[in-house]
């Protein structure tokens, strides 16, 4: 019975009352030794590793950084992966020992700093991952980008290539965007964070449909890199894991370069641009078999990774014939390794390179000039942009361009019903009333834009702000605004009303190509992370295959050695 003397009912049977304090809570009693010894009630629903380690500091009589925390053989430490963690979510138990170890001031500095770096890396792998994502889903959907660039794929040709549905487009446009980062990552040797980019890379181009995958050879190059990183950290616990992903790699390059490369050779009409990234295979191929006792497989990997190595050494007399002609050390030798040493073939691979490369900033000039002016027109009801060939069509057949644009948004670049709005007495009226009104909102916006700027000035000036207003409202010209200011009151309705307009316009283009200028993040996206993307991505189709060799020289060299012991 209540205070009152009602009766209350029982609890259904299916929900058994418990005590309210355990349902909030996780109370428990931890057991803690070393530094110091005894038990302490924590909760550890809402207790962090943080405020264990302050806890335990308090009573040992030293400062937080100084202790270390060991649960179940694994030290538990603040933001491991880029959150903060309670003591449930580390697995702690009221069962759970836990032992405290006093550390230095300087280990314990060591230690908050590396667990403060690792916080770090996590949350720059989070903002690496969603700026990939959300520029490969604005540049492969079709829509109009935000930037006033395009990202496109290219084959080793320079030809635009069309992966087919949207989904394959955005997850090879991710995977290679990811890839392109952790490149960037391996040369600046930081072959940890390279791994977790490009992990975060397979992972993209896994969404996409196996066919497309099998003829692109960026899915075995990239098995190749993460490899490399292992052998690079020299971390032996991804010894099978190695070995699978080389496998993958292999069978990747014969589905798209085809047996013993006929295929890559055939498109890049006789040159071997492939061959530092086989070479690379080879070495990393004798290295894995090597460390899992396979010896003879090792050696006759590392003999063929010899055979290339040699192959692309490239003669001084060679290199110094193309630096005569005025071509740099770097492109030089790249165009001999590719040429196969012979210098007639390597000059017209570079005088190729060249007019490659200024039609390729051609096309980027023009294609940056078509965004825009398609930004102007807006977007279509399904976020597309206005297809300009059809406009341009439509232009040709003698339409005035701004109205067709409109036509061709307004029917979703569907050439014949824009047409057929256009020919229409009634839905041309419509539509140029459209733009009219458009126009004049813009002229309002850029006006009102006039004003904000020139009243900040005036009154900083020290004019009054209600007068300032006042003539504003009656004049139109700035001389006349600080004529009237400067006037007595009693002269001001002497002052002629001018009548004058605005020539400050803002074409908004829906809210599209605005200025960021610095900015981190605008609008929730990422714009440094992203132009930090985007920088990585140089447009050139052989950028894979050309690198530097002198570590996978230097290994073959030691392995040989190593097996020779054997």
């Amino acid at each position: 019975m209540d205070s009152e003397g009602r009766n209350q009912p029982p609890p259904p049977p299916s929900e058994p009352s418990m005590p309210s304090s355990t349902a909030a809570t996780a109370s428990a009693k931890l057991k803690i030794a070393g530094a110091w010894s005894g038990i302490l009630d924590a909760d550890l629903n809402r207790w962090t590793t943080t405020t264990l380690r302050e806890e335990v500091a308090k009573r040992a009589n030293c400062g937080s950084e100084c202790i270390k925390l060991i649960c179940s053989g694994k030290i538990i430490k603040d933001g491991e992966d880029g959150k903060t963690k309670t003591l449930l979510d580390w697995g702690l138990k009221g069962t759970s020992k836990v032992l405290a170890t006093r550390v230095s001031p300087e280990q314990g500095k060591a230690l908050r700093d590396e667990s403060l770096a690792e916080a770090e890396r996590a949350k720059r792998l989070a903002r690496i991952r969603a700026a990939a994502t959300s520029l490969s889903k604005r540049h492969a959907d079709g829509t109009l980008p935000i930037e006033d660039f395009n990202i496109e794929m290219e084959d080793q040709s320079g030809n635009k290539v069309e992966l087919g549905s949207e989904a394959n487009q955005q997850g090879v446009m991710m995977g290679l965007m990811l890839h392109a980062n952790g490149k960037r990552l391996i040369k600046k040797q930081k072959y940890k964070d390279a791994l977790d980019v490009l992990e975060m890379g397979e992972e993209a181009f896994s969404l996409c449909d196996p066919k497309v995958i099998e003829m692109v050879d960026n899915v075995p190059i990239l098995q190749i890199d993460i490899v490399w990183c292992y052998f690079m950290l020299r971390d032996i616990s991804w010894l099978s894991m190695a070995g699978v992903r080389l496998a993958k790699a292999r069978e990747g390059f014969e589905c798209s370069h085809g047996k013993d490369a006929t295929r890559v050779r055939l498109l890049q009409a006789g040159r071997s641009p492939e061959l530092p990234m086989y070479l690379r295979l080879d070495l990393l191929e004798g290295v894995v078999a090597y460390h899992s006792g396979l010896y003879d497989q090792s050696r006759k990997a590392l003999t063929s990774a010899k055979v290339k190595y040699q192959q692309l050494q490239v003669s001084d007399e060679s290199l110094s014939l193309l630096m005569s002609m005025g071509y740099k050390e770097r492109a030089a030798r790249k165009a001999l390794r590719i040429t196969n040493q012979d210098v007639e073939s390597a000059v017209n691979f570079l005088i190729e390179e060249k007019e490659k490369k200024i039609l390729r900033h051609q096309d980027d000039i023009r294609r940056r000039n078509e965004i825009m002016e398609q930004k102007t027109y807006g977007m279509t009801p399904l976020k597309k942009p206005v297809n300009l060939e059809k406009l341009n069509e439509l232009v040709s057949i003698g339409f005035e361009k701004t109205l067709a644009a409109e036509a061709l948004r307004r029917n979703e670049n569907d050439f014949q019903i824009a047409l057929d709005s256009l020919t229409n007495p009634e839905t041309n009226s419509t539509l140029q009333s459209y733009l009219e009104s458009k126009k004049r909102k813009r002229e309002r916006l850029g006006s009102q834009i006039f004003s904000a700027v020139e009243m900040q000035s005036l009154e900083g000036m020290g004019f009054d702000r209600a007068r300032v207003e006042d003539a504003m409202r009656t004049f139109s010209t700035r001389e006349e605004i600080l004529n009237s200011l400067t006037l007595s009151d009693s002269d001001i309705f002497n002052v002629n009303n001018g009548v004058g307009s605005s020539n400050v316009t803002q074409e908004s283009g829906d809210g599209m190509g605005n200025d960021h200028g610095t900015d981190t993040e605008i609008g929730g996206i990422d714009v440094e992370m992203e132009n930090e993307i985007a920088h990585d991505l140089n447009g050139d189709p052989l950028e894979d295959y050309i690198f530097e060799f002198t570590i996978e020289g230097d290994a073959i060299t030691e392995y040989m050695t190593l097996l020779d012991s054997v």
